[in-house]
């Protein structure tokens, strides 16, 4: 407990709810044959309960889908499958889930052909205090959002076990071929009450269901006893490492508009702690995102052909792909006629209702900030000019998975997946929050990662969620370090911004090299921050990383520098002592960090935090080819921390990409890069002290801070 977390040894696909240790009884399969059907709750009409729905329907339409035309290659062994089933379902956050086999009684009108279900539990979200407005909100619609996230985790595993070879089918609620409640008694995630209904013995009767029904064999488990229950003082504690009581009573007591993450610790400041030379900062087109780059293929053609599939290589991101794309047509819609009684006049009770609800709809951090100017793109990738068209930014961050990224090498076959969820989750969040903000007239947009029209880092700094790191082109939160994936949505209603924060971390990255050091291909600078088109910034190899996401040919992307940085770790009642002393120490003591900053560098390699964690591996190793999933030929990147790696960086330098290097915003055929000429670019950089000096004598902002022009139509194609 004092260098380990409590749940360290707690497989992933156990969950987060003790179950496991729970009495069971086979007796009460026959015996549930015998009760009623119980009929669907009503809809709440409610514009919030709408939206819900709404994006529901978007999901349902992949409840079936087409199934790969061969079997994968993974494993035929039942409890295997099981464990990897249900370690996707707790990854996607189902509260329990559970596996039983199909009997004929259950299913309504044709028989499905299929074996076995996974069911899944979603509870309701966090409650809202009543003087709080997102209580009127979700009043009577908590049901239509656990329906909701229920729906997107079974939609995504059923095109999961799809992409396998193998026949599957979403169901939930008023869209379910079988009886979900004996299904979900079956499977052992819930029991029947005295009135027939249904609970579950650790969050109650808040809750909704969804199964997968399949013909993959699974192995099964068995209904819960009637009296099945836990002995309170080992829940307290945290039963078989999962998540403890006293961990969640203490996040029950916090305000619904406060994250479960203590963010009041940290200080506050009016600037961000790095430099932003906001009259400098040049507004940039998407097309020179390195990912816009490589589709036109700037980088070449092995990543012009990688870029189309990299997201897709892992059989569970093949699933999760299409429920997130589908949600971008939907990110502009029609907007209500404005009301004009007032409802939303007061910036502040509107503020902390949004946070409110981001929580209960599955956000992990929430902070709100002004858009600044250069913090949106100059235009789309077509070359279409965007406008700047909200005030406000409510910036959300969503947690990639602690349990999973400590089994993963942060390269492996799971990385890509690990992102994808958190953008998928993101979409969803702001796109039912943005869906009800235009039904009440208030203009609003989710600036997803699949479509954005803002940069999000300079957002999360400006709205105090984190600092900028020596990853460089990503921000450290000081709970969640960067394990995270952000989602923003920018609206006109009045809001409150929140401030910056400062919890040390320019002292702490100026001082721990630890990414850089682990960087699969050296893209993470080990010198001194330098000014790049207006911000200090220790700038990273954007082409070098890009690169080797969209290529990485034993694994699907890359999240290494994640998962080895030290602050990538659990703040939590159930955390380890060491890491819970040491993030208080860190956000309290600034004066001890010449101490505390070598000490937790020392500390973390020394016991290993940043080593794959095998108790947590839940996933197969498995890769997409030509819709067909296979054993990747070359094999899977297995790394652990390495500690003769050259620290100097004089063998890998870091070449950057200018603004005036960038693409026109409307070119259509490939600039190529030219790694040497980057590395050359380097002579133009200024250091901070240079670019602060420049600035006090009246010097002009520096010409590569200008990106091209639009070129015109017909010289569009010849542009690159």
């Amino acid at each position: 407990m004092l260098l380990r977390d409590s749940g360290h040894r707690r497989p992933v696909e156990f969950g987060p709810y003790p179950l496991e240790a729970l009495s069971r009884d086979a007796s009460l399969v026959e015996a549930e044959r015998a009760q009623p059907t119980s009929p669907a709750p009503a809809s709440a009409a409610t514009p919030l309960a709408a939206a819900a729905r709404h994006y529901a329907d978007i999901f349902s339409s992949f409840a079936e889908g087409a199934v790969a035309p061969q079997k994968a290659a993974g494993s035929a062994d039942v409890e295997c499958r099981a464990k990897e089933i249900k370690g996707a379902a707790y990854y996607l956050d189902a509260t329990h889930a559970g596996v039983c086999a199909i009997p004929q009684w259950v299913q309504r009108g044709e028989a499905l052909g299929h074996s076995h279900a996974l069911v899944l539990l979603v509870a309701h979200g966090r409650s809202v205090e009543l003087d709080n407005l997102a209580h009127h909100w979700l009043r009577g619609g908590e049901g239509e959002i656990a329906r909701l996230r229920a729906l997107e985790i079974a939609a995504c595993i059923a095109g999961h076990i799809r992409a396998l070879g193998h026949s599957a089918q979403a169901h939930c609620r008023d869209r379910s071929l079988v009886a979900l409640e004996s299904l979900a008694v079956l499977a052992g995630v819930a029991r029947r009450c005295a009135d027939g209904g249904l609970a579950s013995p650790f969050v109650g009767e808040g809750f909704a269901l969804a199964a997968v029904t399949t013909n993959y064999a699974l192995a099964v488990d068995l209904p819960l006893a009637a009296n099945a229950k836990i002995n309170p003082l080992r829940y307290w504690w945290g039963a078989n490492g999962a998540v403890s009581g006293r961990e969640r009573r203490r996040c029950a007591k916090r305000r619904s508009d406060l994250s479960r993450y203590p963010m009041e610790w940290v200080r506050r400041v009016d600037r961000p702690t790095t430099l932003i030379l906001e009259d400098e900062v040049p507004r940039v087109p998407q097309r020179a995102n390195f990912f816009v780059r490589a589709r036109h293929g700037d980088l070449g053609s092995k990543a012009q052909r990688e870029v189309k599939r990299f997201a897709y290589k892992h059989p569970l991101t093949y699933g999760m792909m299409p429920v997130l794309r589908c949600m971008v047509p939907h990110q502009d819609g029609p907007m209500a006629a404005a009301e004009s009684n007032g409802a939303f006049a007061d910036a502040e009770a509107n503020t902390k209702a949004l946070k409110s609800l981001s929580y209960h709809l599955g956000a992990d951090l929430t902070g709100v900030c002004e858009v600044p100017d250069y913090a949106w793109y100059s235009h789309r990738a077509d070359g279409e000019p965007i406008a700047k068209r909200h005030r406000h930014a409510v910036v959300m961050l969503i947690d990639q998975g602690y349990d999973t990224m400590e089994g993963a090498s942060g390269d492996d076959w799971i990385s890509g997946c690990q992102s994808m969820r958190g953008y998928l989750r993101g979409a969803e969040i702001a796109g039912v929050m943005a869906e009800f903000l235009r039904s009440q007239g208030v203009s609003a947009r989710p600036q997803t990662n699949a479509d954005s029209e803002v940069l999000h880092i300079p957002l999360i700094l400006l709205a105090g969620l984190g600092e900028l790191s020596r990853i460089g082109e990503l921000a450290l939160n000081p709970f969640v370090g960067p394990r995270f994936k952000s989602v923003v949505l920018t609206t006109d209603l009045p809001l409150v911004p929140d401030k910056p924060i400062d919890f040390g971390l320019q002292y702490f990255c100026s001082h721990c090299l630890k990414c850089a050091r682990e960087c699969p291909v050296s893209a993470i600078p080990f010198g001194d921050k330098v000014v790049f088109n207006g911000y200090e910034i220790w700038k990273p190899d954007v082409e070098r990383c890009a690169r080797y996401r969209i290529t990485n040919q034993k694994g699907s992307a890359c999240g290494r520098c994640m998962k080895t940085c030290p602050l990538n770790k659990v703040v939590s009642a159930d955390g380890a002592l060491v890491h819970r002393v040491g993030t208080w120490l860190g956000v309290h003591a600034f004066w001890l960090k010449p101490l505390l900053v070598p000490l937790a560098v020392y500390l973390d390699d020394l016991f290993r935090f940043g080593w794959r964690n095998t108790v947590k591996r839940w996933w197969q190793d498995l890769e997409m080819v030509d819709g067909v999933a296979v054993k990747p030929p070359a094999g899977v990147n297995e790394r652990d921390l390495d500690f003769t790696a050259d620290t100097t960086g004089r063998k890998s330098p870091v070449g950057y990409y200018h603004a005036a290097d960038m693409p026109a915003p409307n070119a259509v055929q490939a600039k190529p890069v030219s790694h040497r000429a980057a590395v050359e670019r380097a002579k133009l950089i200024e250091t901070v002290d240079a670019a602060v000096a420049r600035r006090a004598q009246g010097g002009e902002k520096p010409a590569h801070y200008v990106p091209p022009a639009s070129v015109s139509h017909g010289d569009a194609a010849a542009s690159g």
